[in-house]
This record gives C-alpha cells, sequence and structure tokens, in this order.
C-alpha cells in the first residue's frame, strides 16, 4: 500500500539530503504501508519525491528520542514539543528515499485534489 504524506517543505528536503532518517507522527496507519509519497506542503504545494518505509517504531516519546534523536533532522525542543502529552508516537524510517527531477502538481492529476492534513492512502501511482 502507498500512502501520500503531507510534509512540510523544510522537513522534506532533510528527508531527500539524508539528514533526516525519521519522520515522525501523532498517528499512523492502520494498513500495511510500503512507500511514502511526498507532498511538500505550503508554499512548495507538489509531489517531490518518494521513499520506502523499513519498519515503524512505536514508542513513548523519550523513547522515540533516544533510539532515532541522532538521525532526527530537528532538535529536541522540537521533538517533545510535537509529543507534548502524548503517551505514544511514531517513527517512520526513511529508507532508499528518492527527489523526483520534476514535482508534480497534483491539481494537474486531480483538479479536486485537496493535500491531507497528515495521510491519504493511495491506490496506486504506476
Amino acid at each position: 500500500m502507498d500512502v501520500l504524506l503531507s510534509i512540510k517543505p523544510e522537513f522534506a528536503d532533510k528527508i531527500f539530503s539524508g539528514q533526516k532518517k525519521y519522520e515522525y507522527r501523532k498517528a499512523i496507519f492502520k494498513k500495511d504501508v510500503n512507500r511514502i509519497v511526498v507532498y511538500a506542503s505550503n508554499p512548495i504545494k507538489k509531489i517531490i519525491g518518494e521513499f520506502s518505509v523499513r519498519k515503524i517504531l512505536v514508542e513513548s516519546p523519550e523513547t522515540l528520542w533516544r533510539l532515532t534523536g541522532n538521525d532526527s533532522g530537528i532538535n529536541k525542543d522540537f521533538f517533545f514539543e510535537y509529543f507534548l502529552n502524548r503517551n505514544i508516537g511514531y517513527a517512520i524510517m526513511v529508507e532508499k528515499a528518492s527527489r523526483y527531477h520534476i514535482p508534480i502538481d497534483p491539481k494537474e492529476l486531480d483538479d479536486k485534489f485537496t493535500p491531507p492534513q497528515s495521510f491519504k492512502y493511495l491506490n496506486s501511482l504506476d
């Protein structure tokens, strides 16, 4: 299963540069996901690449930071602010990130496209 994931451009850039090896989420998929297609949110508003999911860690924020902080691409304060008042967090381990040479404007594929707040299951992009 593939998912379209909205990611802030600054974090998406870090994923594709290799600085950010984990994408953090407060909620996670209910289906098995193998590939994540990256929608860079405002101001880019385009599909800019994809990556494979190596695994998803499900832990307390404290444990997640201990396990992933060195490869997080973000600072500790930002991380803990994001997970404030959460007992569980999710870290999607990025594998084989590939940035598209030409970003895709989703409105050209579907004029009714609305970006997902967090993520959206995709049937297939093939």
